[in-house]
């Protein structure tokens, strides 16, 4: 039987659909044999490595009007819009503990996407142990220009891995993962436009990467492209592929818990809906 892939796109909180189609998944017992995740993809991803069903959805809402995890005071105040040491640190922790011990035991490989603002290309980083080292690189993938400060790592600069490679399809078969599961975050009928804050970046400190904001230019040419490959690999029955119905109404930076449930609900009822159909591609 072929090993099957899991590719996590991003999407700030629209990350929240995904999440709760994993944990049907995970609840019903499907683990794939190797995941990837960008930006929120990788942020709530990880918690299927460390099989913890359901923690995505309950530190958002428990958090969601707490300044420290995501604010416009946390921004000014720190460099970047969520949090780098209480979302990424403080949370995990000690307010609501990632299991970095099944995290590390559990085989799936699980790799991080960012990009290097220096040559504005993709970086995949596989994760094997937990703690604050795994974190910083998940914070990484999830770090969007304007709102966070580059992290450095391993020699390298680093923000958001959805500005280099935002499904990372491709990346998992070469792994030699055939047949994949795809979770996208956008309806069927979305294109991606060229991003309106381009300037604005080109008067910030990112003004000093040239390659990563020629990157940015072509995101949008970047991620219409994976899309159209989605499409023809489903279409070849070689992934299965979840999107919401319609665009889902929930902001990059909500602090409405209502709203956090709605879109995880509305993940969650699709893969209820479609869990048999997992079933038979997983058996293929």
């Amino acid at each position: 039987m072929e090993s099957i892939g899991l590719v996590l796109e991003g999407g700030a909180l629209r990350g929240l659909y995904s999440a709760g189609i994993c944990d049907v998944l995970m609840e019903a017992g499907i683990e794939p044999d190797g995941i990837i995740g960008v930006s929120a993809g990788a942020a709530f991803g990880c918690n299927i490595k460390s099989r913890q069903p359901g923690r995505p959805i309950r530190y958002n809402m428990r958090f969601a009007r707490e300044w420290r995890y995501c604010s416009l005071r946390s921004l000014i105040q720190t460099g970047d819009l969520f949090g780098a040491e209480f979302a990424y640190h403080t949370l995990p922790r000690e307010l609501d503990r990632f299991d970095d011990e099944t995290f590390e035991h559990n085989p799936v490989p699980f790799w991080v996407v960012c990009t290097d603002v220096e040559t504005g290309q993709a970086v995949y980083k596989q994760l094997t142990k937990g703690g604050d080292y795994a974190y910083e690189w998940i914070r990484a993938s999830a770090s969007m220009p304007l709102c966070s400060r580059v992290v450095e790592l391993d020699g390298m600069k680093l923000l958001d891995g959805g500005v280099s490679d935002s499904i990372p399809l491709k990346f998992m078969e070469a792994q030699g993962y055939k047949r994949n599961i795809v979770i996208l975050t956008q309806p069927a009928n979305y294109v991606k436009g060229k991003n309106r804050l381009l300037p604005l970046m080109q008067m910030s400190k990112l003004r000093h990467y040239p390659n990563f904001l020629e990157a940015v230019r072509c995101r949008h040419e970047m991620y219409n492209a994976e899309l159209e490959y989605v499409r023809q690999q489903e279409q070849a029955g070689c992934c299965l592929v979840f999107r919401p119905d319609t665009t889902l109404e929930i902001s990059h930076t909500s602090h409405d818990p209502k709203a956090m449930r709605r879109v995880y609900e509305i993940g969650r009822r699709q893969a209820e809906t479609r869990l048999s159909e997992v079933k038979s591609f997983l058996c293929r």
